[in-house]
């Protein structure tokens, strides 16, 4: 058939990035044409669909979200700050009005309530039996800004990794990650209590650039991708360096995610994808070599890292004994701020319902008229006076 080009046959992939598509050609068989058209100059181009990965309806970050609010209202409610404290901020919430600003900065409860509420405390983890906090704590906020800020990029990366991976790989990412940030932070930061969900929106972060390296071949502009991760991975820990924010929890999370990525969010090669849709048989395998490796590290470094981690925490090993400059991935001193995380103490006398009480740190003193004080109002002073 003299003049009669061949036909050309295209699949059309639907990416994972929406906003490109990609055309890639396949091997397949030209259909017959017709007698008909054997004059024709050229054959029309046949396109045929290829789902390439499924899209997921994000509905657990939500729900993640509405659970760690709904938690703060309760937390609030039960700090009850009129009756448990000499003064209180935006009085007319009632009971959830938050503490004084000298107390918490963070527009939020006592540090008694979050205690009561599951915090994370070293001591009643280790001699209490209490091993329940190490999960119960990313679910509690320090503050109002606390929990904007945790939500907003809980937000801002979980629906976008739901949508693509689906609610029970994300669910557990996220729920190991704040594990993993909780038992880093407390073989570290053993004098106070530690509360937050960026454990775990951290391990996201992490999942995010381990999943860009595993499934790097999917990627049309890597590097730009791979810069931008990097940076904005960078920036959150630099900010973990202030006083009062538990970077351990964030570089713990971090790292468990960043492990996990590499076993719950690998994708299979293109090749194997497209093959399914060609009449010919390959034998092309469904992940690369690189990206089994990478599973199989990841795994076994998550496994003992987990193991050996709680096994030195139950036993209550203070990792700062063997780690002398490790306190400064957490707070870095300046002359702005200082990073002594020491509890407080205030000495207390009692005359009637007058109060004498001196912060055993400072040395600062005040007294104070309390007809029937409860233990919370006087240790919320005493945090005052320390502060």
């Amino acid at each position: 058939m003299a003049g009669v080009q061949p036909s050309e046959v295209h699949i059309r992939i639907n990416s994972k990035r929406h906003s490109r598509r990609m055309i890639h050609p396949v091997e397949i068989d030209p259909p017959p044409l017709p007698p008909s058209s054997a004059s024709a100059t050229a054959s029309p181009v046949v396109y045929q669909e290829v789902k390439h990965f499924k899209k997921w309806v994000p509905w657990m970050i939500p729900a993640f979200v509405i659970a760690n609010t709904i938690m703060f209202f309760i937390t609030m409610y039960v700090n009850n700050c009129p009756k448990n404290s000499v003064s209180c901020i935006a009085t007319f919430l009632g009971r959830l009005s938050f503490q004084p600003f000298k107390e918490n900065p963070l527009l939020g409860p006592s540090s008694a309530t979050l205690e009561k509420m599951g915090a994370l405390d070293v001591g009643k983890v280790v001699h209490g039996h209490q091993g329940w906090r190490l999960i119960t704590c990313n679910w509690l906020h320090a503050g109002l800004f606390h929990i904007l800020a945790n939500m907003l990029s809980l937000l801002v990366i979980g629906i976008r990794l739901e949508r693509e991976f689906g609610f029970v790989r994300i669910g557990l990412l996220y729920a190991i990650s704040g594990l993993g940030g909780s038992i880093l932070s407390a073989l570290f930061i053993q004098t106070n209590i530690s509360v937050g969900a960026s454990g775990a929106v951290f391990g996201l972060l992490g999942g995010m650039l381990s999943e860009l390296i595993t499934n790097w071949t999917l990627y049309a502009n890597k590097f730009a991708a791979l810069l931008t991760l990097v940076i904005i991975v960078v920036v959150n820990l630099a900010v973990g360096i202030l006083p009062h924010v538990d970077n351990f929890a964030h570089i713990g999370g971090f790292f468990s995610g960043f492990l996990l990525g590499f076993v719950f969010l690998i994708r299979p090669q293109f090749g194997w994808v497209s093959q399914r849709y060609a009449p010919t048989a390959s034998n092309k395998p469904k992940f690369k070599m690189y990206q089994c490796i990478l599973w199989v590290i990841s795994l076994v470094l998550l496994i003992v890292g987990f193991t050996v981690g709680m096994v030195l925490l139950l036993r209550g090993v203070d990792a700062n004994d063997h780690c002398s400059w490790c306190h400064y991935l957490s707070c870095v001193p300046t002359s702005k701020w200082s990073c002594n995380t020491q509890p407080v103490y205030c000495s207390t006398t009692q005359t009637g319902n007058q109060y004498s009480i001196t912060c055993s740190t400072n040395g600062k003193s005040g007294t104070y008229i309390l007809p029937n004080a409860t233990d919370s109002q006087i240790q919320g002073l005493c945090l005052q006076l320390c502060s």
